[in-house]
């Protein structure tokens, strides 16, 4: 004898492998770029959100107040990767790689308006939805935030991206 399989588990097997198909390939057939479960880009990752609403403060490495550097400094620190200290200097860092081929845990660098001429801003990757960069950095309006890359602003200021784990 048949047995007939309930329409809501055929319903979400459905779903289920479209949500898969659709996580595992962009429009163009590509896998994403994103680090597979690398521990060691977790631990940056987790530490550099935990920071997230923490206050702007020029030089700061702790939770009452942070810069982007101090950031992304802090963040590594946690597994013992020691970087220098500003973000000029962490750019001369890692390998350097395309905006479309970066990777969660990589760092973005930034020329931007009111310090004009050299990099001078540094933020950490922390996700990537359908090819949109997501990176965690240190405003000194808004203290730390996630942001997009898609945004003009942080679009018109990016100069560089670069891989040091």
């Amino acid at each position: 004898m048949i047995k007939k399989i309930p329409l809501f588990f055929i319903v979400f097997v459905i779903i289920l492998l479209y949500s898969f198909i659709n996580e595992s390939a962009n429009s163009d057939g590509s896998k994403e770029n994103v680090k597979k479960e690398n521990p060691l880009v977790t631990k940056v990752i987790s530490t550099a959100i935990s920071y997230n609403k923490v206050p702007y403060k020029y030089g700061g490495t702790t939770r009452v107040g942070m810069d982007c550097s101090g950031l992304v400094y802090t963040s590594f620190k946690e597994i013992n990767r020691k970087l220098p200290r500003s973000s000029k200097n962490m750019s001369k860092e890692g390998e350097a790689v395309l905006l479309s081929e970066v990777q969660i845990g990589d760092l973005l660098f930034f020329d931007i308006a009111k310090f004009e001429g050299e990099i001078n801003h540094v933020g950490l990757v922390t996700s990537i939805d359908n090819g949109e960069v997501f990176f965690i950095h240190a405003t000194t309006f808004r203290g730390v935030i996630i942001t997009s890359i898609n945004e003009p602003y942080w679009n018109k200021a990016f100069v560089k991206a670069k891989r040091v784990l």
